[in-house]
């Protein structure tokens, strides 16, 4: 599982380029017959750090995100489309989009900057994903180096830019010190500007020994004066912002040949955004003391007077946040908004000023104290969880107006409609003028079809809802449906919940833990409604792994940094195991309710006492390395599965007899996970799911047969980039299955 927790010079030419979706499946693979796959929604959840518009088409907007890929607006259904779902796990890191834009000459062509993390942490370099009919298919160009879709700074932009005179020149910001790049054939070939003079100083923790925060965030994007230009002639003045607090802005004015410092340019903080306004002359800086995107204690707001060189600071106020998310309304250049880059307490601010930013009005103002007089309303119906189950004490509020609001864009088509990305949504709104006549502007959720969650684990019993899920930052849900968003976990609510787990032969009963004060929650109606765990064991660190028991009488809580722990009264108390090691992997019998299971680093083990004390099996051939996840069959008692590994160990195995025994399960070369659902028609042994390799080709695979055979059921369209954490099938529909991804929510597939 990726861990979350020099260049060339000269020219990389297009021998490396590929198409994405070209390779197919092996003869000797089945080739999938025919699977429909889908979100189930949950409606938001991640971080948008850009949302772009298309300067000469209505309605052509795009979103990116920083783990989860990028979106195209589909106007007639109001929902986003996903871009990038086509990306294998070999390249996973590809889903980090460090950038994105969108051609004004040629709407069809879009382009896409890829890569996770500029650190060991994603083993690929970055690409440029290039589209010629609005992300429908790719061709791929690799980079020398590795882009940062989710590193620190990723709001800053946008980094790729395409010159709107000239559209075959693209310019590229990146990371790491590797300064400015260029192309001259509509991105199939790059070049570094080697007379670009700054890659960047600004690093946001220079004693960070992992690489993560000590990497230069480089030159975060890239702006055209169109004015400087014309469709024989490439633009001419070209403005680029840098990560360096002494030197942020600088100019070419000879169609990117040399480049210098733009004089009087305010220092002492980072650029994150940059605007031209090309009718009247002025560019607009927002920047922060950070590069973000969770931090930032002051910044100011400046406009240059292209034409004279004279600076104003315009700043609308100096609160202990730094400003991003700047936009200028391009139907009345002289409005412009501008956003608090971050403003935990007790909300974000939106500031907008009609006069170039000479006067400014809030987006609230404070009232009788902790009263707030608001310019806005908020409607989260599509994402009813954004409240977070929290009624907070006044001034702050739930659900927010925003936070980590990086991309704030009024669209150049309408002065009315505009979008703002948070570190969980995209909200909308239709009457954004009406904020001048001090009436009230109506934001909505705007995020139907974006879904960026990290799954981490799910489960489907055979009663109740047919989805449980465990999400990172947002908690988890309780799906019946899967066209809504289901009903997030309270009673505790957590930040992240981390395992799930139901009995066996009492599955209305389930539990889950995850990170929070309130780390563990039972239910015995389903999911409806939960009780939090009056203690819980000592020392814990992180929720680790959890487990109940066949009858839903005994849970096995394997937490991080405490000791496997057992409760026979729904957490009221814990009473350590004996005889298993610290950080196990457990599960249940699904029969047997004095049976549990535990597994870490080659060793299996089982408890007969319902879980007081575990003792090897002695079983042998297991990983000692990699992850491993492993469960019991719905079977009988006895019947283990378990998958994972690194190496040569790394597959799939099977037991019959409570794990003294295992047998290696071919063609599966690899395996990460497995799950179980409804049986084919006409068979008794459940299907079987695993995210796996056979016969050489990565996939989501089923066998009706016990594994004795597998078919390779999703696409080389439908790959979702890394899909280990979770996998389960539905136990009352054959054939559907919920596949868990790292950014793209919970899919489903289902035989169309």
């Amino acid at each position: 599982m990726p861990q979350f927790h020099l260049s060339r010079r000269g020219l990389l030419t297009a021998a490396g380029a590929v198409t994405a979706g070209a390779l197919s499946a092996p003869a000797s693979a089945s080739a999938p017959r025919g699977y429909a796959w889908s979100n189930v929604e949950i409606v938001g959840g991640g971080f948008v750090p850009g949302i772009v518009f298309n300067q000469a088409e209505p309605n052509l907007i795009y979103a990116r995100t920083d783990i989860g890929g990028a979106y195209r607006w589909h106007e007639p259904a109001g929902r986003w489309i996903p871009l990038l779902d086509w990306i294998g796990w070999e390249q996973w890191g590809w889903t980090g989009v460090a950038s994105l834009a969108t051609d004004a000459v040629d709407p069809d062509r879009v382009y896409v900057a890829v890569g996770t993390y500029t650190n060991d942490w994603d083993p690929n370099n970055g690409a440029i994903l290039r589209s010629r009919d609005r992300g429908r298919t790719w061709k791929i160009t690799p980079l020398p180096f590795k882009l940062g879709g989710n590193m620190p700074g990723r709001g800053q932009g946008e980094r790729l830019a395409i010159d709107p005179n000239r559209n075959e020149i693209l310019y590229l910001g990146a990371p790491s010190g590797h300064g400015l790049w260029r192309s001259t054939d509509r991105g199939e070939t790059w070049s570094k500007v080697d007379s670009f003079p700054n890659p960047g100083t600004y690093r946001a923790d220079p004693n960070d020994t992992s690489g993560y925060s000590s990497d230069l965030q480089g030159v975060v994007w890239v702006l055209f004066d169109p004015r400087t230009g014309s469709r024989r002639r490439k633009t001419q003045t070209i403005y680029a912002g840098v990560a360096d607090k002494d030197n942020p802005l600088y100019r070419s004015t000879d169609g990117g040949l040399t480049w210098s410092a733009v004089p009087g340019s305010p220092a002492g903080f980072v650029p994150h955004k940059g605007v031209l306004d090309h009718v009247n002359g002025y560019l607009y800086l927002a920047t922060s003391d950070t590069g973000g995107p969770y931090d930032g204690g002051s910044g100011q707001v400046w406009r240059l007077e292209t034409a004279t060189g004279a600076w104003a600071n315009i700043t609308p106020e100096n609160g202990s946040w730094g400003y991003s998310g700047l936009t200028i309304d391009r139907q009345n250049p002289g409005t412009l908004m501008v956003a608090t880059q971050i403003a935990w307490w007790p909300d974000v601010v939106f500031f907008r000023s009609t006069d170039h930013g000479a006067t400014w009005t809030r987006a609230w103002d404070w009232g009788a104290y902790p009263n707030r007089v608001k310019r806005y309303d908020l409607d989260i119906s599509d994402s009813p969880w954004l409240t977070w189950n929290a009624t907070p004490p006044l001034p702050e509020e739930a659900p927010k107006l925003g936070w980590m609001t990086e991309s704030l864009e009024i669209d150049p088509f309408n002065s009315n409609r505009l979008l703002y990305g948070t570190g969980a949504t995209i909200y909308g709104t239709r009457n954004l003028t009406d904020w001048d006549a001090n009436a009230t502007v109506h934001f909505a959720v705007t995020a139907r079809g974006l879904e960026e969650t990290a799954i981490l684990d799910l489960i489907s019993p055979p009663v109740g809802a047919h989805l449980l899920s465990a999400v990172g930052d947002v908690g988890g849900f309780v799906h019946h449906d899967f066209a809504n968003p289901g009903l997030m976990y309270a009673n505790p609510t957590t930040g992240s919940t981390k395992s799930l787990d139901f009995a066996g032969q009492a599955p209305s009963v389930i539990v889950r833990v995850g990170n929070g004060e309130g780390r563990f929650g039972i239910s015995r109606d389903s999911g409806a409604t939960w009780t939090p765990a009056a203690t819980q064991p000592s020392g814990i660190t992180d929720a680790g792994r959890i487990a109940v028991n066949a009858n839903g009488t005994r849970v096995v809580w394997s937490p991080d940094g405490a000791a496997v722990s057992l409760s026979t009264d729904d957490g009221a108390t814990w009473t350590s195991c004996s005889g298993v090691p610290l950080g196990a992997a457990v599960e249940s019998d699904r029969f047997d309710p004095n049976v549990f299971y535990a597994f870490q680093a080659g060793v299996f083990y089982k408890s007969s006492d319902g879980g007081a004390s575990f003792a090897s099996t002695g079983a042998t051939g297991l990983p000692v390395e990699g992850d491993v996840r492993f469960k019991a069959a719905p079977t009988a008692a006895g019947d283990l599965w378990l998958a994972g590994g690194k190496g040569t160990v790394y597959g799939l195995w099977h037991s019959v007899d409570f794990g003294k025994t295992f047998t290696r399960v071919r063609p599966l070369t690899e395996a990460d996970n497995v799950g179980f659902g409804k049986p084919a028609p006409g068979r008794s042994y459940p299907a079987i799911y695993s995210s796996a390799k056979a016969f050489g080709k990565r996939g989501i695979f089923r066998s009706d047969d016990a594994g004795s055979t597998w078919e390779r059921i999703n696409d080389d369209k439908h790959q979702y980039a890394w899909t280990g954490a979770a996998i389960t099938g539905d136990p009352r529909v054959y054939g559907r299955v919920y596949v868990a991804t790292n950014g793209r929510g919970i899919i489903m597939g289902s035989p169309s």
